[in-house]
């Protein structure tokens, strides 16, 4: 698969092969589901908790005598019947991660890279660097190359100029080709990739 090269000027730079084995599958959308349930699911904090009738202050005594109150048999004021007392079956402090193999996300990755390409929604940019950190000026680049929602991956290391001016922009994110995701890909409508991340992909799938 051919594809050109443009600049951030929006200039024509040649003209780069997309291996097929990345970017011409045919998407399969459990394949993506599944890693998208398992990002959503690791990074959520899992820090929320209700205290339940051990973690309440409150005292123990038996509230009244167990028979001659016509009323139901009740011992602690710390069970969950009361207000104030501890809740019953309460969220917990928890990790959500749940696990999925490693190549079924090497594979999924693929299948969503597959899913762009096959959408028409990658571009390939040259190179991202910028000559001084001027979020204007870089807003204004990529409204000619009509990048309004994307996402941007660089090689190893991102240009200090370019991130910084492109970290004020809404709808846009950049990261380094360590920090491709499948949730970020289908997340944004555009998917830029440098000429230096086209090759880390290649050579990591190969």
């Amino acid at each position: 698969m051919d594809m050109k090269i443009t600049t951030l000027e929006g200039k024509e730079a040649g003209s780069v092969s997309l291996s097929q084995d990345i970017f011409g599958l045919e998407p399969r959308t459990d394949l993506i589901q599944r890693c998208v349930n398992w990002q959503l699911a690791k990074r959520q904090r899992g820090t929320h908790k209700a205290k339940d009738r051990s973690e309440i202050w409150r005292t123990g005594k038996k509230m009244y005598a167990q028979k001659g109150t016509g009323g139901a048999r009740h011992g602690s004021a710390r069970v969950p019947q009361f207000r104030g007392g501890g809740r019953a079956f309460g969220p917990v402090v928890r990790s959500h991660a749940t696990d999925l193999p490693k190549k079924v996300r090497a594979l999924a990755l693929r299948h969503a890279l597959s899913s762009k390409a096959k959408d028409g929604g990658i571009v390939v940019l040259d190179q991202a660097t910028a000559s001084e950190a001027k979020t204007k000026a870089l807003a204004a680049q990529f409204g000619k190359l009509g990048l309004s929602n994307a996402l941007i991956i660089d090689g190893a290391t991102l240009d200090a100029n370019f991130a910084t001016a492109a970290r004020n922009i809404p709808n846009i994110d950049v990261l380094p080709v360590q920090g491709i995701n499948v949730y970020d890909i289908l997340r944004r409508k555009t998917l830029v990739l440098t000429k230096a991340a086209v090759e880390a992909l290649e050579a990591r799938f190969k």
